[in-house]
């Protein structure tokens, strides 16, 4: 029976890169005139930040998945959601309800249907997803998708255990992404090369879906997976945390390059970077988380500030392109004042608003969450005492 420390001080700081460089992405986006010339390059790659999310996202989503195996437990899939519940939908849902009920909230006058937001398929069904307000809502439905399915293949899975069934199944979903991204190449894309449709019909068939932005989720429960069933292994990795450093920063820079130093929209039709720029970069993006969960790694070291960045960043991405539009509105004028005051209100007006979504929605929720957890706990542990059972794990 395996023991898991629950914080990573190194997570907490990619996390915070995570949100930082998805902020500055849409940051340059919106006000690009308004950004230091020597911050531009790292800023058009800041959207790269939401495929960090999801190797996060995998390694924790699957080592909570992996973790009642390998300490001798069963899955106990209904808790695993409710657990996800308490997490992801009170704060969603309250920013849902702004931008129905509160216009103004809003960072364009485009609105998708409500029902797409709230069942998660907005990534899949919105037309025209990317002029919608709340459009940032893809990644969420993305991850949303990983959260339902994935515990029912791992229950699935774990009824025979095998490291050949497992290398097959995450290797055929890589597979599947990537005809996925070439069949809408070929039939859908390359006839509107030079078009104006081109950049909304990259969106809708290859940026936004899940079927074809797996490939950072997948790299993330690939390392948990290596992690909880190959410790052997994963003691030799850990010592290794300049390498893998190096070999992230290595394989996410050829990435950069693949789609040519800009969102991959704009990167037009190429082959490579459509079918092999996603996973590319997934590989990149887990060696570092795998360097910030090392024991040597200078990635694993504390940040200051990064706890508290980790901890707001949900409710950050939730807000961040509201806060832009609503600066904008209540400060016309702010921007002809420097670029970097601008920056910096900005930056301000948006912690200060995930802060207080975070105190009161969030952080309630959450303890919510750990007391339904801790009331689970104690149960189990009550049964064989007052039944003489075993508790159904």
């Amino acid at each position: 029976m395996q023991k898991f420390s629950s914080r990573s001080h190194g997570l907490d700081t990619l996390r915070s890169v995570a949100i930082l460089s998805v902020i500055g992405f849409h940051l340059w986006g919106y006000h690009g005139e308004t950004v230091p010339d020597a911050m531009l390059p790292l800023l058009r790659i800041g959207w790269m930040g939401v495929d960090l999310f999801f190797v996060l996202s995998g390694y924790l989503i699957a080592t909570q998945l992996f973790r009642p195996y390998c300490e001798g437990r069963r899955l106990r899939v209904w808790e695993f959601y409710r657990n996800r519940l308490y997490r992801v939908l009170p704060a969603f849902l309250v920013v849902l309800g702004l931008y129905l009920l509160v216009p103004e909230w809003r960072e364009t006058s485009a609105l998708a249907p409500a029902w797409q937001y709230a069942t998660f398929t907005f990534n899949l069904l919105a037309e025209h997803p990317a002029s919608k307000s709340f459009s940032h809502a893809w990644s969420l439905c993305v991850e949303e998708h990983f959260y339902l399915f994935l515990p029912l293949i791992v229950l699935a899975a774990m009824r025979k255990p095998s490291a050949r069934r497992a290398v097959t199944l995450v290797g055929g979903f890589v597979l599947l992404g990537i005809a996925a991204r070439g069949w809408f190449l070929f039939h859908t894309l390359r006839p509107l090369a030079g078009q104006d449709e081109f950049g909304t019909a990259f969106m809708r068939h290859i940026y936004y879906p899940t079927y074809s932005r797996l490939d950072g989720l997948l790299a993330g429960a690939s390392l948990a997976m290596l992690k909880m069933f190959r410790p052997g292994w994963w003691v030799q990795i850990a010592r290794r945390g300049h390498m893998l450093l190096v070999l992230g920063v290595t394989m996410t820079g050829a990435a950069v390059l693949l789609f040519q130093d800009r969102h991959p929209a704009a990167a037009g039709t190429s082959v490579g970077s459509v079918l092999f720029g996603f996973p590319l970069l997934a590989v990149g993006l887990a060696c570092l988380v795998a360097s910030a969960l090392s024991t040597n790694g200078w990635l694993r070291l504390k940040v200051p500030g990064a706890q508290l960045c980790a901890t707001l960043a949900y409710c950050v991405y939730l807000t961040q392109k509201e806060m832009l539009h609503l600066v904008d509105s209540w400060f016309p004028t702010l921007e002809h004042a420097g670029r970097l005051p601008w920056a910096v209100v900005y930056l301000m007006v948006c912690f200060a608003a995930a802060g207080v979504l975070h105190v009161c929605v969030e952080r309630p929720f959450l303890r919510l969450r750990d007391r339904a957890r801790a009331s689970t706990r104690a149960a189990e542990e009550a049964a064989p005492l007052d039944s003489g059972i075993e508790p159904a794990l």
